[in-house]
């Protein structure tokens, strides 16, 4: 079981296999980074697509030597996401990722119905792996960037995508906990009977490899200690591996929290595409930025 993002690290290299990673609008400083140490490491090669005088500005800047990469020039955002996408659908590339492109132009490209990268009748959905001190293993949180707010139907699909993660991980039945502000059902929360329905599914397997449980706060989900004070039986008892929240409003700002307050570092992938896809705040860390490259090796 990998339960640090180092350890994924190492799995990646171990699987010595080189995959072909498109970069959006590649001109700022962390991604350029993130890419380099990628390459230097050898399980990537890198096309970036942008201004490309800032491209090699930045390289400079950073030491690092532009020929590491193939370099594509583009004048604004559109263009470069619409390429990138095209060099994966051609099978030129087997990773996108965002640059410093907007979220929303670049899944624009992405979810382009002829072409685009969307499997067919597919969710496109957010997960990813949090690692920090406070917590004794990794977390995966979903869905942190792409749906305002999911409905049922989207929700299994966050589930089933956090489970496939999880299980890349070694996590062979991921404990689930479906976050709300209470353990109680009510009527006030709209989630509740999506939230009752999912565990019956669970219960009848058509959720697969899981343990799931909710409403649940955060409490219950990860601190043991909780669990006894609260007098809750649950079979996530403290101890959750993923976190499927009701809404962006809710897992956007307490992913950005740990990642602010609490030292975290994430390695996080778009699903529902033909090939991974990375999605990144453009002000995330250059070492998180380098742990979702690797994410996306391990699941390509």
């Amino acid at each position: 079981m990998i339960r640090n993002l180092q350890q994924m690290e190492e799995k990646v290299l171990a699987l010595k296999k080189k995959h072909r990673v498109v970069i959006a609008w590649a001109q700022d400083t962390n991604t350029i980074g993130a890419i380099n140490k990628a390459v230097k490491k050898g399980f990537i090669e890198a096309i970036l697509i942008g201004k490309l005088s800032e491209i090699i500005k930045t390289c400079k800047k950073e030491g690092i030597d532009e020929r590491n990469f193939t370099l594509v020039e583009s004048d604004n955002e559109t263009h470069a996401s619409s390429e990138a996408v095209r060099l994966a659908k051609t099978g030129e590339a087997d990773i996108v990722m965002k640059g410093l492109v907007g979220t929303d132009k670049f899944l624009r490209a992405i979810m382009d119905k002829e072409k685009g990268l969307m499997l067919p009748n597919a969710v496109l959905s957010y997960v990813c792996a949090i690692e920090i001190p406070a917590y004794h293993k990794l977390l995966f949180i979903t869905d942190t960037a792409v749906i305002p707010f999911p409905d049922l139907d989207q929700k299994v699909a966050m589930a089933r995508y956090a489970i496939e993660m999880a299980r890349k991980f070694g996590i062979k039945k991921p404990k689930i906990a479906l976050i709300g502000a209470s353990e109680k059902m009510s009527r006030h929360f709209k989630n509740s009977d999506d939230y009752a329905i999912m565990c019956k599914m669970a219960d009848r397997n058509q959720i697969k490899n899981c343990v799931m449980d909710g409403p649940l706060d955060i409490f219950l989900a990860c601190d043991k200690k909780s669990i006894k004070i609260k007098g809750v039986e649950t079979p996530v008892n403290g101890e959750a591996d993923i976190l499927l929240f009701p809404s962006l409003e809710s897992s956007n700002p307490f992913y950005k929290g740990l990642m602010l307050f609490a030292d975290g570092e994430l390695a996080g992938l778009i699903r529902g595409t033909e090939k991974p896809v990375i999605v990144m705040s453009r002000s995330e860390s250059e070492i998180s930025k380098y742990f979702c490259i690797a994410l996306s090796c391990l699941m390509a």
